[in-house]
């Protein structure tokens, strides 16, 4: 019996490869490629002009959609089964430009951000490229609509999946795969300058963002226990060296948490930091999760954050909180259906 290939965890080339050996023709490779990643079609019996011999070659999802969440404000959440029954969320959010997949890179995490639901569970296992990739299949399969940005911002730490992380980028800005500009992906990360100072060595000209969420070493370890690992000061000059490398704005993300990070010096703080590199600010709205002690920052201080940012010339903008109705929030919708 010949042994499959998944189709999600080999590059383009092997595939063709996997093809040329069988003995099938080249232009085979392009059919397939043209159903699984312009169609968004893995079902091999709706693949009409192609034979059973070639799509016997490979295996498509080995994961599964176990719940859906549609929320009033467009926004679609996907809880995944994956073939081991470990389980991982992924998100499209629609806006009137783009449709923006919010992938996951671990089942699990092990960061342990205080305000986070996705570290609840502690880390279960890091995902493969395929399991990154086939979240893209499933949003469109489900939603009808391909994404045209993709955020690694789901589940997960993706610099400590670093291979298979980057083996993903690849794949989704590969103009023969799923083709979307790198200019319209971004990974986000906690910080690890080692890793950050080794994606400055790869040819990928996407955005990084940082997920500081505090103005300080001394607060940034009481909210985010790990932090320790890294001080501030590390983790800018690596994302400076970054942006060196590739001429790219970095990112610094700031969950805004009530009586949390939100004082006018936290502001301020924020705003020296910034000023240290090639940078935008991206407030986020915090999205509740029911068991933690946390809420988001009222309207009044979140506007005289921002106000107090722009007032020192720092670039902030403020991200609207999506899919609030859903628990849309990484690791909402697998805490409530936990399986730990």
């Amino acid at each position: 019996m010949t042994t499959q290939h998944n189709y999600f965890e080999i590059t383009r080339d092997k595939a063709r490869e996997v093809l040329a050996d069988a003995g099938h023709k080249a232009f085979r490779a392009k059919q397939l490629a043209d159903w699984v990643y312009n169609k968004g079609v893995t079902d091999p019996t709706v693949m009409s002009n192609l034979p059973a011999a070639v799509t016997d070659e490979f295996s498509f999802l080995t994961s599964s959609v176990a719940q859906q969440a549609d929320s009033s404000d467009g926004t679609t959440k996907l809880l995944l089964n994956l073939s081991d029954n470990c389980q991982i969320e992924t998100v499209l959010i629609p806006s009137e430009k783009r449709a923006t997949a919010c992938v996951s890179t671990q089942a699990g995490c092990a960061i342990g951000c205080k305000f986070c639901a996705s570290g609840l569970g502690g880390l279960q296992r890091n995902i493969s490229t395929g399991e990154i990739l086939q979240q893209l299949i499933h949003l469109r399969q489900t939603t009808g609509t391909a994404p045209t940005n993709v955020v690694f911002m789901g589940m997960g730490e993706p610099l400590a999946n670093y291979e298979a992380s980057i083996a993903a980028i690849r794949a989704i800005i590969d103009p023969d795969r799923f083709g979307i500009s790198a200019r319209r992906v971004t990974l986000s990360t906690i910080g690890i300058p080692s890793a950050i100072r080794r994606l400055a060595t790869e040819d990928l000209p996407i955005t990084l963002a940082i997920s500081l969420h505090a103005p300080s070493d001394e607060l940034r370890r009481e909210i985010i226990p790990s932090a320790a690992k890294h001080s501030i000061d590390q983790i800018l000059q690596a994302a400076g060296e970054f942006y060196e490398a590739r001429k790219r704005e970095v990112t610094l993300e700031y969950i805004l948490l009530e009586g949390v990070n939100d004082a006018e010096h936290h502001a301020r703080n924020l705003s020296r930091l910034a000023g240290r590199l090639r940078c935008n600010v991206n407030l986020i709205r915090y999205n509740p999760v029911e068991s933690l002690p946390f809420a988001p920052s009222t309207r009044g201080a979140t506007e005289a954050f921002i106000n107090t940012l722009r007032e020192t010339g720092t670039n902030a903008t403020l991200r609207t909180a999506r899919g609030t109705d859903i628990a849309a929030a990484c690791g909402q919708l697998k805490g409530r259906n936990s399986r730990f």
